[in-house]
């Protein structure tokens, strides 16, 4: 890391980190939590130029100076603390870019405004980061929307700036997918995109189905004034509007597929369920991509089976229910199968 002390008042152990990226991969391996921060406080200014709590106490510093005459004197490093909500290390960080960009003149305990604050001063705010959550859902739409292929290199500097999250946080999150195989860590660093066996594709499907026909037997019980039947309602008309557009519009299906069986699944309140559900769906709608030949086609008659499968939960019928829900999940089965052989012949 290239540093270079602070010359002058700012104490000894305040450092500035000249390069960008540096100070980015140093606030998101330190400052990924506000405990962290109050943990590792001898950081907060070396990371000035990225830090949250910096840049809205530079802002607020230079809203102060604005009602101040030229000349006028700047309170205390207390008082600058206590007012802008911040340590006395931040404000010392603060005072000394204030000090650089021309804005004061800081000598000992005096500190005295030598101009007025300009519009070019202020720090821009930095783009909020994205949650794991988010972050599923944005790699789920990257895989889907990009058709990225079986072996594609994952680039980590890329990717997390093009999801908008931390480099660690992308890399917690792969580390999440290594047991299910939809990834692989490379003996020499780095990330790459990869399938898994058909025994295991298998063992998923039918876990998949144990989850929701347990859900289907409880949804049915649901009273009608359940939100569920309400949101069921609404994908029905979703899916009879896409059927209409098929043609043009078969990619979106697997959005629609998602919050479909989300819908069905979501009745089961049960934490474990839930985080493996999210995971299951990651996986199907991942590998159901590889196998282009008859995409449309195949998005088509999942439609069809979706509208008789919610025609069968709205009878309210257990055993029509149960049949319908094992009859597509088994069309789910064949199509992933399918599909990792399209994707071992593509490997």
């Amino acid at each position: 890391m290239v540093v270079a002390s602070v010359k002058a008042d700012p104490p000894k152990c305040f450092f500035w980190i000249k390069d960008a990226r540096q100070s980015q991969s140093v606030r998101s391996n330190v400052f990924n939590s506000e405990r962290h921060v109050n943990e590792y406080n001898f950081w907060e200014c070396a990371l000035a130029r990225t830090n949250v709590r910096f840049i809205e106490a530079h802002n607020a510093a230079l809203d102060l100076c604005a009602g101040l005459d030229v000349g006028a004197s700047l309170p205390s490093e207390n008082g600058l603390a206590d007012r802008l909500g911040v340590s006395r290390t931040v404000v010392r960080g603060v005072l000394t870019r204030l000090r650089d960009e021309g804005l004061l003149r800081w000598a000992g305990r005096e500190k005295t405004l030598v101009r007025r604050p300009l519009p070019a001063d202020r720090l821009a705010a930095p783009v909020p980061l994205l949650s794991v959550e988010a972050l599923e859902d944005r790699f789920l739409d990257w895989i889907l929307r990009r058709d990225v292929p079986p072996g594609t290199t994952l680039n980590i500097t890329k990717l997390s700036r093009q999801f908008g999250v931390a480099p660690h946080t992308l890399q917690e999150f792969l580390s999440s997918l290594l047991r299910f195989g939809i990834v692989e860590r490379r003996k020499r660093g780095g990330w790459v995109l990869r399938g898994f066996t058909p025994g295991f594709a298998v063992e998923l499907s039918e876990f998949r189905t144990l989850l929701e026909l347990e859900a289907v037997r409880q949804l049915i019980d649901l009273p009608e004034e359940h939100p569920v039947w309400q949101q069921l309602a609404e994908i029905e008309a979703d899916h009879r509007a896409l059927l209409t557009e098929i043609d043009t519009r078969y990619h979106d299906f697997s959005r629609l597929d998602e919050r479909f069986h989300m819908a069905i699944n979501g009745v089961v309140t049960n934490r474990f369920v839930a985080e493996f559900r999210k995971l299951i769906s990651l996986i199907f709608h991942y590998h159901f991509q590889w196998n282009k030949s008859d995409e449309r086609l195949r998005n088509e008659a999942a439609i069809e089976e979706h509208l008789a499968y919610l025609d069968a939960l709205r009878s309210r019928d257990l055993d029509r229910a149960l049949a319908a829900g094992r009859a597509h999940l088994a069309t789910s089965k064949q199509t992933l199968l399918k599909s990792l052989r399209v994707q071992t012949r593509a490997e």
